[in-house]
């Protein structure tokens, strides 16, 4: 059986003072491909000013994870069954909870997928469904996590013309 290897470089160097608990949970994932992105704890964690809020922290990162997953296996899949896809957005959302006294769990996670079809066919309610299932099914995160993680599309629909790729163009969105 082969083996994949995935590596995420995390690094930290004190800001601040660390005894005295008021040092910066900031800190930078590396990957394989070059990119450094500015991580935190997250402000609902710890507080501002010790995290980050410009930066990304562990639960986004699990939640993003989660729904890039499902959209790339999605994507192939519809693929594969003759659709066209010209856009697809999620505003994907995670609940963290008390699991147990002293620990927190991000025990729901839901997808919110908008997809945007070109071409002359829109799948009906049922095939979406069916996609989303089989995408959900082999999504390696997902059959990483022990968290519910439930789908939510909004309904699907066709390019208007060649300008609409399904992309939010209202202000501020």
């Amino acid at each position: 059986m082969a083996k994949h290897l995935y590596r995420a470089d995390v690094s930290w160097r004190c800001s601040g003072d660390f005894a005295a608990n008021a040092y910066s949970r900031g800190h930078q994932w590396s990957f394989d491909g070059g990119i450094t992105v500015p991580a935190s704890a997250s402000p609902a964690v710890v507080p501002l000013p010790a995290s980050v809020e410009a930066a990304i922290d562990p639960e986004e990162a699990f939640v993003a994870a989660i729904s890039s997953c499902h959209m790339l296996w999605f994507l192939d899949l519809a693929r594969r069954d003759g659709l066209e896809v010209a856009s697809y957005t999620d505003r994907a959302e995670g609940r963290m909870e008390r699991v147990a006294p002293g620990k927190m769990a991000v025990t729901h996670v839901a997808l919110r997928p908008e997809i945007v079809f070109s071409g002359d066919l829109l799948p009906d309610a049922e095939r979406l469904e069916d996609l989303h299932h089989k995408a959900h099914e082999a999504c390696f995160i997902a059959n990483s996590v022990k968290s519910e993680i439930v789908i939510e599309a909004l309904p699907a629909r066709l390019a208007q013309d060649r300008h609409d790729d399904g992309q939010d163009d209202r202000q501020g969105a």
